[in-house]
């Protein structure tokens, strides 16, 4: 049995949907910044420690035991974190705590769970 060809074989443009499709499309710039936003999560690292933190608030020592880390490597991969406005911190007194900025964080990371587990 062949294969099902996935290809177009029509020259007909469609400009009724291109119109459509172009006047909602964002900008270079945004799907730029997307694209970023999605390379940040392509680190495994990086994942589990947004997994961890939809969980609950943590300092470095705290996720770097629980990841089998260095704090060092941990902090590292926060900075990349914070710097993409993932992550924020909470000082207090000594010990700085570690959170999701907001709930779409933790939205994005349990639908893609529920996406993978389909």
């Amino acid at each position: 049995m062949e294969k099902e060809k996935l290809t177009c074989d029509c020259e007909m443009i469609h400009e009724d949907v291109v119109i459509r499709v172009r006047e909602k499309m964002p900008d270079k710039d945004e799907f730029y910044t997307l694209a970023g936003f999605y390379k940040i999560l392509a680190d495994k690292t990086r994942v589990r420690i947004l997994w961890a933190l939809s969980c609950e608030s943590m300092c470095v020592c705290d996720l770097a035991n629980l990841l089998g880390m260095t704090k060092s490597a941990i902090s590292h991969q926060l900075k990349l974190l914070r710097l993409a406005r993932l992550v924020k911190n909470d000082k207090q007194g000594r010990e700085v705590y570690y959170s999701l900025a907001d709930m779409h964080v933790q939205d994005i990371i349990q639908e893609a769970l529920d996406h993978i587990k389909e």
